[in-house]
């Protein structure tokens, strides 16, 4: 491993790095990477168009399927501008709370926009006008996973009242899948806001292991190609509790 930084920030370690094998493939990669050891991004230093991980893909299938023609996105959770960088001829506005992650994805990813905001993305979003955006991603993560403020029926109320009416909120989250009370939580809390949901998650060994899973609301039918979706798979989740601000 190839050490280019280091730093404790306000929020967490941040760990920026090169090094000749990632989740067993060889090659030339560097890697983004908080205290908790996830990492929040990494690119192919000898195809960096090459989209690393399989939960980018999948969204960015969801988005192209669902609304090919769709202008204006918002993005809670930069990291190194992955789906932002892909998608370079659209309008993104992209709210990240550590302004030291937008200042490594140029300094040593190569993102070259100027339109992410430091602060908090739900504050953010809030004063956004009404039926702006055709898709809002969200894809925070402190060290204890997505901040509760981002998941609860209020926020996803607001969410639904920033979109346009075909446009859709996608979330890329950490979780156990169906056995998991707050994805099922989540799942539930989504579906009052919005009339169609679907889940996917990317399978892994154990039951109980981590794994992303992407939910998406939408007031129309979500359609997807199980080949597009980069291993993802749809899975149906339970019905859980309500998430509410004041349970917060």
């Amino acid at each position: 491993m190839d050490l280019l930084f280091r730093e404790l920030s306000d929020n967490h370690e941040i760990t920026v790095y090169d090094t000749t094998e990632l989740y067993g493939e060889k090659g030339k990669f560097r890697v983004l990477k908080f205290s908790n050891e996830a990492v929040q991004g990494a690119m192919d230093l000898n195809n960096p168009q090459r989209i690393l991980f399989e939960y980018p893909r999948a969204i960015i299938h969801l988005m192209e399927f669902n609304e090919p023609s769709f202008e204006n996105v918002f993005v809670i959770g930069h990291g190194i501008g992955t789906i932002a960088g892909y998608f370079s001829e659209k309008r993104f506005k992209i709210a990240e709370l550590d302004g030291k992650v937008a200042e490594l994805s140029k300094r040593f990813f190569g993102y070259n926009k100027d339109n992410v905001i430091i602060g908090d993305g739900r504050h953010i979003l809030g004063s956004e006008e009404p039926q702006t955006y055709d898709f809002i991603i969200l894809d925070a993560f402190t060290e204890k996973g997505t901040p509760r403020h981002l998941l609860s029926s209020e926020f996803f109320n607001m969410t639904r009242e920033k979109l346009e009416s075909r446009g859709a909120v996608i979330m890329n989250i950490m979780g156990r899948g169906i056995n998991d009370s707050l994805i099922n939580a989540i799942h539930k809390t989504l579906g009052e806001a919005y009339a169609y949901t679907k889940s996917f998650y990317l399978p892994s060994e154990g039951i109980g292991d981590q794994k992303n899973i992407i939910i998406i609301g939408r007031n129309k039918p979500i359609g997807f190609q199980a080949r597009n979706m980069a291993g993802f798979v749809e899975n149906r989740l339970g019905q859980g509790y309500m998430i509410r601000d004041n349970q917060l």
